[in-house]
């Protein structure tokens, strides 16, 4: 059996109730919920919460709330890895044994189900026996030539020695797409790494990806997200 996890916490604080907050036209949640659905990989879509009013909208989409998250693990310090467990563990004492968990984002409206089976399939049918696969993404600039600004207001390069190296010399770099994390449920259980070398990376676009943390943040991923969709619209009036 494969499970999806969608984690939605009620205390947002830098965006007020971010995670049922409507995202173009719709609670941002339910983009998670429709993408797990429409990708066919999970037996059970689960969502995570301690919170009623979040629970309402997740089963309006079709998400399941077979327990209620402890608020021992609805603070702002709970990371992914015990909500997930939390949830296995749940199963397992009702006699349920999901072989593979899925941890998707609430607030990741980029998300897409073809992605989510990519997913699927590099963790199951690699020759690798990887215990995670992930979505990420590459930074648009070279990490090696980053600087940072002193106390003083002064500049200085994070690696110096690269200063006159050309950025396409340089190695690209990566990071977290946050939208997705495959698993082996006991790789969950165990608290392996999932940055580490058991993991296998999935590539996302740059322009699929968009953190949403901030206002300002929500902002950008609803133009970003309007630009996408009218892209769309052209290419289908083209075909």
């Amino acid at each position: 059996m494969n499970i999806a996890v969608i984690p939605a916490r009620g205390g947002s604080k830098r965006i007020p109730r971010k995670n049922i907050r409507l995202f173009h036209g719709k609670p941002i949640i339910a983009w998670s919920i429709e993408a797990a659905q429409l990708s066919g990989c999970f037996e059970r879509i689960i969502v995570s919460t301690d919170d009623e009013e979040i629970a309402d909208v997740a089963k309006t989409y079709g998400a399941e709330i077979p327990f209620m998250r402890p608020k021992s693990l609805a603070d702002d310090h709970t990371g992914t890895i015990p909500v997930v467990t939390h949830a296995i563990d749940w199963l397992r004492e009702q006699g349920i044994a999901p072989l593979h968990t899925c941890c998707i984002y609430a607030t990741a409206p980029f998300i897409q189900a073809p992605d989510l089976r990519a997913g699927f399939d590099q963790l199951v049918n690699s020759s690798t026996n990887f215990d995670y696969a992930f979505s990420v993404t590459k930074y648009p600039f070279p990490i090696q030539r980053a600087i940072r600004i002193t106390d003083q207001g002064t500049v200085e390069m994070f690696d110096p020695k690269q200063f006159n190296t050309r950025s396409q010399d340089l190695e690209d770099s990566f990071h977290d797409a946050g939208q997705f994390y495959w698993g082996r449920s006991d790789a969950w259980i165990a608290g392996k790494v999932i940055f580490g070398h058991g993991s296998a990376a999935i590539r996302l676009p740059s322009f699929r990806v968009q953190d949403i943390d901030t206002i300002e943040d929500w902002e950008r991923a609803e133009q970003l997200f309007r630009i996408l969709q009218s892209s769309e619209r052209n290419r289908h009036q083209e075909g």
